[in-house]
C-alpha cells in the first residue's frame, strides 16, 4: 500500500502563504492523479486541487483559483500545494490524496490513498 505523508501546515495571518508537501512512497508520476482535499469540522471533505501527471493538467476549486498551485517536485515522489493570499476561510485540515490506476480524482470514493492530514489555520 502506498503511503502519503503531508507536512508544511501551520498558522499564518490572512494574506500570507504556506506550502504543503506530500511525500509518497511511490513515484507520483506513476499515479493516475494526485490531489489535495480539505475538511473543516462538521463539513464534508472537499477537493481543492488535482494534478494529472501524465499530461500536467490541473483542476482547482473555484474558491482557490488564482491563489493555490499544485505541482510535482523534481524528485518525482513529492507533490506540493503552494497557497498564497490565504484567507480565514482556508482554515482546515488538508489531506493529500492519490489514485493509482484509471479514472479520475473527483469524489472521496475515487481516491486510493490518503495522507494523515495537516492543519492549516489562517487568522484575520
Amino acid at each position: 500500500e502506498v503511503q502519503l505523508v503531508e507536512s508544511g501546515g501551520g498558522s499564518v495571518q490572512a494574506g500570507g502563504s504556506l506550502r504543503l508537501s506530500c511525500a509518497a512512497s511511490a513515484y507520483t508520476a506513476t499515479s493516475r492523479c494526485m490531489a489535495w482535499f480539505r475538511q473543516t469540522p462538521g463539513k464534508e471533505r472537499e477537493r481543492v486541487a488535482v494534478l494529472y501527471p501524465s499530461d500536467g493538467s490541473t483542476i482547482y476549486a473555484d474558491s482557490v483559483k488564482g491563489r493555490f498551485t499544485i505541482f510535482e517536485g523534481n524528485t518525482k515522489n513529492t507533490v506540493y500545494l503552494q497557497m498564497n493570499s490565504l484567507e480565514p476561510e482556508d482554515t482546515a485540515v488538508y489531506y493529500c490524496a492519490a489514485r493509482w490506476s484509471g479514472g479520475f480524482c473527483t469524489t472521496l470514493g475515487t481516491i486510493s490513498s490518503w495522507g494523515q492530514g495537516t492543519q492549516v489555520t489562517v487568522s484575520s
